[in-house]
């Protein structure tokens, strides 16, 4: 085959993925030269080889195998970005699958634009566009800023990643959830030129999955543990304020409530879970100080329910209900209005993911 453009890894640990549909999407569907790379994870990738069917034998396909016991991606798909040589690599999911013409569209773009890194449009398994990064306006597509941009509500690199720039770049082992973020952040924060094809075919997440299972909330420290590598890493002690605020704002929106929710549904769990919850809010103002005055009032009465002896688990249920009610002033405000048309603040993060999902680009 002609030397790839890209190399894009899928990681596969079932032999209930639909893992021809995911390489059918690639192969059949791109222009430009393309490569790729299946990861057998932890199973016998002859099983894989007889579901890719006919893509088995594709002069565009390598299937490779890797067994460590772990049951992460970050693995797999270091594995892949380990064996890749085009200048571009791209990683996906076995559930999901591209629009045709995806990769030719980052392809274009990033030419174009000689972006370091090209994020895909997702679309959802609701059919809509993914909201996350919410970007300025809802419209930026060229000559992305991490923090302007908010790109770190976008934790996984998916996409096109410029291979000669990252290429020695790895998600994060060892985590039970968490190990794309370093990764992501790093791209983000220290790319020179970013790129969005906001406008192009999207990359589609499925929900037709038949064999995920669901864990028993793991202790605070182990879901949160990608903390100790982003604290140690170089560009983040040298970053700004405002660049912290930007990182730590979107880590308390997209996870600590869920953190919270999963913690907090009887009285034994949330008295059992409540100091570290709240060390772990400690620990993240301490990381960005401020951080904590952008978030909503509907926010900040979860925390206030969770640091009241009177508060319950049906309590704070109701205070994480709230914050779901999207066009009220509770979720649309900051308690100081002063901040109310802050950057990172609601209102302005939500307005940009409503043109997004809406597709106002």
């Amino acid at each position: 085959m002609t030397e790839p453009l890209v190399d894009l890894t899928i990681a596969v640990h079932s032999e209930t993925r639909p893992i021809a549909r995911a390489v059918s999407s690639v192969l059949d569907h791109t222009r430009a030269p393309v490569r790729v790379n299946v990861v057998a994870h932890n199973i016998d990738p002859g099983i894989i080889r007889r579901n890719l069917g006919d893509y088995a034998a594709h002069p565009q396909l390598r299937l490779l195998e890797l067994r460590d016991g772990i049951p992460s991606p970050a693995g797999p798909m270091n594995h892949g970005f380990a064996s890749s040589t085009a200048p571009f690599i791209s990683v996906m999911g076995s559930d999901d699958e591209l629009a045709p013409g995806a990769i030719d569209s980052w392809l274009a773009l990033q030419q174009r634009t000689g972006a370091e890194a090209v994020l895909a449009r997702i679309r959802l398994d609701t059919g809509r566009t993914d909201p996350y990064p919410p970007v300025r306006n809802g419209r930026r597509t060229e000559g992305l800023h991490a923090r302007k941009d908010r790109l770190a509500y976008r934790s996984a690199p998916l996409g096109l990643i410029d291979r000669r720039r990252f290429g020695d770049l790895r998600l994060t082992e060892g985590l039970p959830s968490g190990e794309d973020l370093t990764y992501s952040l790093t791209v983000w924060y220290t790319a020179d030129r970013l790129a969005y094809d906001l406008a192009g075919p999207p990359y589609i997440i499925n929900g037709d999955a038949g064999d995920r299972v669901t864990f028993a909330p793991r202790p605070i420290a182990r879901d949160f543990a990608f903390l100790d590598e982003l604290e140690t890493l170089p560009w983040f002690a040298a970053a700004s304020r405002p660049e912290r605020v930007a990182i730590v704002v979107k880590l308390i929106r997209i996870h600590v409530f869920d953190a919270i929710f999963a913690r907090a549904r009887t009285p034994e769990d949330l008295e059992a879970n409540r100091a570290g919850l709240l060390a772990l809010l400690d620990r993240f103002e301490g990381l960005a100080p401020g951080a904590t005055a952008l978030l909503s009032r509907a926010d900040r009465a979860v925390f206030d329910e969770l640091r009241s002896a009177a508060g319950t688990p049906e309590s704070l249920a109701l205070a994480l209900d709230r914050r779901h009610v999207y066009m009220s002033l509770p979720t649309l405000l900051p308690r100081n209005p002063l901040r109310a048309l802050h950057r990172q603040a609601p209102f302005r993060t939500l307005f940009s993911g409503f043109r997004i999902m809406n597709g106002a680009h």
